[in-house]
């Protein structure tokens, strides 16, 4: 019987992920806990009488956040005010049903919970954006008004401090795929535990040097419940090459994914200091003008989006967003601007569909010759070859 490594006294039933050493069920839980509570005190994420919003969906990483944040608030008397806070995007058959697990855990973790939705916030699902944008970009409309559905929750709650499930794959994968992109202003915030303006609630990710399967065998073996479905509108996102990347890497290397999350810290600590770079922990950004949310631009990402899905031009937000805010800019010229897209795009349109139905004729003209045409030829040929012999 192989004894745990740590302990040396029970018998050694899970490998830790990130150390690969062998361990018993109570060891493993308060090594995870222990990694929690140094980032939360070595990074001074809360003080004490913090009234603090736990972001869940009903999945493994939330509803393994509120177990853990419930559980040390208790043991090392951090003296602060939990609730749950949770957004519904407005998924049919996805979505509803997690929220019901988030319910259940309101239940037992005895935490107030608030349930916000794009509905209310935006006037739109995601179902309805989906049946807009298509399949392709729908994780961008998705991110940007979640990010900022969970400000205006925890303004509803009253709350000092957000926390979120990101884990430190969530984090290596965006590292990646900011290198990936080339996306270096990103890069240089991405690995940032806490975001904050002096106008916006501050949000931090407890699990930032926690792994995903820690994460997973965590839920396991405390038997949490928790909501296991993958989103219906994900398989195609962006960030699912990254994560296959990320795991061939860690087959082979498992500290890779700490690696790259210091990688990025470090790549911090080169740059100048200036708009949207991490400061002290904390990223300083500006504020939009239209919400007043967090926003490195005039109109934050949520407000460009919605411009263009409230004009009927979903695409127009994505990789055009200089675009609207020129529009923005321009106050009363933007009528024309639009007026002049549509007539475009209106002629575009019509002479495509002419041309599908032009090239549709000829195609029935073809198939015409060769159905009446071809064996009339054949006919005449046979006639003439017998009236020759």
């Amino acid at each position: 019987m192989k004894l745990c490594t740590i302990c040396n006294k029970e018998r050694a039933i899970v490998k830790i992920p990130s150390t690969l050493m062998s361990s018993c069920k109570e060891c493993f839980y308060l090594h995870m806990e222990t990694i929690v509570h140094n980032t939360i005190t070595q990074n001074n994420l809360f003080k004490r009488g913090d009234k603090v919003a736990i972001a869940v969906s009903g999945g493994k990483d939330s509803t393994v956040l509120a177990h853990v944040m419930t559980t040390l608030n208790k043991r090392y008397d951090y003296g602060l005010d939990l609730c749950l806070l949770s957004v519904d995007e407005g998924i049919t058959g996805y979505r509803d049903d997690s929220l019901e697990t988030v319910k259940r855990n309101k239940i037992e973790y005895e935490i107030p919970l608030l349930i916000i939705s794009y509905e209310e916030l935006y006037g739109w699902t995601m179902d309805k954006i989906v049946k807009q944008i298509g399949m392709k970009n729908n994780c961008t409309f998705c991110g940007v008004f979640r990010r900022q559905a969970l400000d205006r929750g925890a303004v509803l709650l009253g709350v000092n401090h957000i926390v979120t499930g990101h884990n430190a794959d969530d984090i290596a994968e965006t590292v990646l795929m900011n290198i990936m992109r080339g996306d270096f202003s990103r890069l240089q915030r991405c690995t940032a535990i806490q975001t904050a303006t002096d106008e916006t609630i501050p949000r931090s990710k407890p699990f930032k040097y926690t792994y995903e399967k820690e994460i997973v065998m965590y839920a396991y073996f405390k038997k949490l419940d928790y909501f296991s479905t993958e989103c219906i509108y994900s398989p195609n996102a962006y960030r699912g090459h990254a994560r296959v990347f990320l795991k061939d890497l860690e087959s082979i290397r498992p500290s890779t994914i700490l690696d790259i999350i210091h990688s990025g810290e470090s790549y911090q600590a080169l740059q100048e200091v200036k708009l949207n770079v991490p400061v002290k922990g904390k990223v300083v950004v500006g504020n939009c003008e239209r919400c007043g949310y967090m926003s490195s631009n005039k109109l934050c990402k949520a407000c460009v989006l919605l411009e263009g899905l409230n004009r009927g031009l979903p695409k127009l937000g994505i990789g055009n967003a200089n675009k609207i805010r020129r529009m923005n800019d321009t106050g009363n010229e933007t009528t024309p601007a639009i007026q002049n897209f549509n007539e475009v795009w209106f002629f575009v349109s019509y002479f495509s569909w002419l041309f599908q139905r032009l090239y549709l004729v000829q195609r029935l003209n073809k198939i015409c010759l060769c159905t009446f045409i071809f064996p009339y030829n054949l006919a005449t040929s046979r006639n003439s070859h017998l009236s020759l012999n």
